[in-house]
């Protein structure tokens, strides 16, 4: 199933909506308040020791249907994570990439082929949009890009879903020095995540999906590419093992898995909308402006 947060009338705050795989989709918390959002989905599947889809199966004869015309249109966030993390140089393209644009390539080639991921906070929930709102542009960076990436849900340490994240950087601000990567990765509306979190049952294999990604300006396409999440040097596994190594996570976190797709001789303008999809979890739509 796929899980949404979409706002209903009459009610205060969003609720969580479960879409079954055959695409009737049902307000889980009409059934029970007890299912607000996804974090407290996750928490019952845990105390259960049940699946997120075992668990929504179940109060699903008892919720109120939604039409699901309106999960892509009108979704939130899936999941309020109190910590979003990032990965870096997981894929040989954005190890090549950074190279080009930094005096110091040695430092990505030296990541890229090491045992130990590149990991970095990258966003606070004010600092976290959701589809269909604008993702943010630094106005002291000359060369900005959206980057495409798996995110991997984790709840008390375990993997519980997947989502479309989008990692917006700057690279100028990066490639002028490695030691500048907080200010490329963490500003205002940097990072956007959703429609949805898709259940590991839903999604199958993480390192078998197509990821791609469109931008469009006044209208036209100026860039469209895709790749594969199998080209990832790391699995979803190994990047969650080390990022709890040592660290204490709250209690549900999202991780972006890094980027396949690095746009050429492009940088983001106000008005652009760049639409991420993510092979069986959603896709994700935002525009743009200047922070």
């Amino acid at each position: 199933m796929r899980y949404y947060h979409l706002s209903v009338e009459g009610s205060d705050g969003t609720h969580l909506v479960a879409e079954t795989n055959d695409g009737e989709a049902y307000d889980l918390t009409s059934a029970s308040e007890d299912l607000g959002s996804f974090t407290a989905l996750a928490r019952a599947a845990n105390a259960t020791e049940q699946t997120l889809d075992d668990v929504a199966a179940a109060r699903i004869p008892d919720a109120d249907s939604v039409d699901p015309g309106r999960l892509a249109a009108e979704a939130d966030q899936p999941v309020r994570a109190e910590e979003v993390w990032a990965s870096g140089v997981t894929y040989e393209i954005s190890e090549q990439a950074r190279e080009e644009e930094s005096g110091k390539p040695e430092v990505y080639l030296d990541v890229y082929e090491s045992e130990r991921p590149e990991l970095f906070l990258k966003a606070t929930p004010s600092r976290t949009v959701g589809p269909n709102e604008p993702i943010g542009v630094r106005g002291d960076s000359t060369w900005d890009v959206p980057e495409p990436e798996l995110a991997v849900v984790i709840h008390r340490g375990d993997v519980v879903g997947y989502t479309v994240g989008n990692d917006v950087s700057s690279r100028s601000i990066e490639g002028e020095n490695p030691l500048y990567l907080p200010q490329a990765k963490v500003f205002e509306r940097c990072c956007s995540i959703g429609p949805c979190v898709a259940s590991p049952g839903t999604v199958g294999d993480p390192h078998e999906l197509t990821l791609s990604m469109r931008i469009a300006r006044n209208g036209d396409v100026v860039y469209e590419d895709e790749t594969t999440t199998g080209e990832m040097v790391h699995s979803c596994e190994e990047l969650v093992d080390y990022l709890g190594r040592h660290n204490v996570l709250p209690e549900t976190a999202v991780l972006l898995t890094g980027t396949g797709l690095v746009p050429d001789d492009f940088t983001l303008q106000d008005g652009d909308e760049i639409t991420i999809d993510v092979e069986n979890v959603g896709e994700l739509t935002n525009g743009t402006v200047t922070v």
